[in-house]
């Protein structure tokens, strides 16, 4: 109840909220939103600047900009939302195994979290999608692969926080057995963490996922992507600006949106930063005061 009250008290999280569900569903349901076909040609209307029925324009073989734009987010989520809950779960899981049992099995794991990390993760990315070759189902395996190593870390340090409490050994002491402890008791207390992060990493990996698509690495033409319209637009920047314009507003406002979002459920979740804020806000007034 004290969370629900401080959620619904946060004016921003509630706008932001809306925002990231509209975002949602706008590509979710592209066939009711999106005017045109996104993949048909008209050459007796090739880069116009809008019209009625091209309320954005069109590009140089006369496809429709906003149709376009409206199915490119809906592959562009479809592909990072399946990356986050892939590179989530196996990050995650890897990592409260590895921090609650220790010895051996953290040493493993650990040293090859290590290894993945010593090879810059976008140059990694672009070897495994030039050898398996371009498309969506390698590109969500691509990134997955490359991935996952943040969250293993992030669990891993909180498993390490969180199994030398004093709650934890009285569960233990108790009875309960160790996957018990793990599922009721500790999971829901690092929950938090992991959801202000997973917020946080949808703009990354749509930023990520643009860059593939601008270097032919991710999804196969015609279908549209949003990296992939600002490579096709690139060419004719000149003569048609809104080819790339309307595609990089589309990715801004995504990643400002989601990266705000996590921002504010950090403020409401996240206990360490609640208490850092609460100290700076207690030496201030000290300071006014004095």
């Amino acid at each position: 109840m004290r969370l629900a009250r401080k959620i619904l008290r946060n004016a921003d999280l509630i706008l932001l909220s809306s925002a990231a569900i509209l975002l949602i569903i706008i590509p979710v349901f592209a066939p009711v939103f999106a005017p045109n076909d996104p993949i048909a040609n008209d050459y007796s209307n090739t880069m116009i600047l809008f019209s009625e029925k091209y309320p954005l324009g069109t590009d140089q073989i006369g496809r429709c900009i906003l149709s376009r734009l409206i199915w490119g987010g809906r592959s562009t989520l479809m592909i990072t939302f399946s990356v986050i809950v892939i590179i989530s779960a196996v990050g995650g899981l890897l990592g409260m195994i590895a921090g609650y049992f220790g010895g051996r099995v953290d040493a493993v794991f650990t040293k090859f979290t290590d290894m993945m990390l010593a090879i810059p993760q976008m140059v990694f990315v672009i070897a495994i999608i030039s050898i398996l070759g371009s498309g969506t189902a390698n590109t969500i395996f691509a990134m997955s692969v490359v991935g996952w190593t943040e969250y293993y870390r992030l669990m891993r340090a909180l498993l390490l926080s969180q199994k030398k409490l004093q709650y934890v050994e009285s569960a233990r002491l108790s009875g309960f057995s160790e996957i018990k402890i793990l599922n009721k008791i500790i999971f829901p207390n690092v929950l938090p963490y992991a959801l202000v992060n997973i917020t946080q990493d949808i703009g990354a990996t749509i930023l990520t996922l643009s860059g593939l698509s601008l270097l032919g690495l991710s999804s196969k033409p015609p279908f549209p992507e949003w990296g992939f319209m600002l490579s096709e637009g690139r060419k004719y920047i000149q003569s048609a600006p809104w080819q790339i314009v309307y595609p990089g507003l589309a990715i801004m406002i995504y990643v400002i949106v989601f990266n705000l979002l996590g921002d504010c459920l950090r403020d409401i979740l996240d206990p360490r930063f609640i208490k850092e804020k609460n100290n700076r806000r207690k030496l201030k007034a000290w300071l006014e005061k004095n």
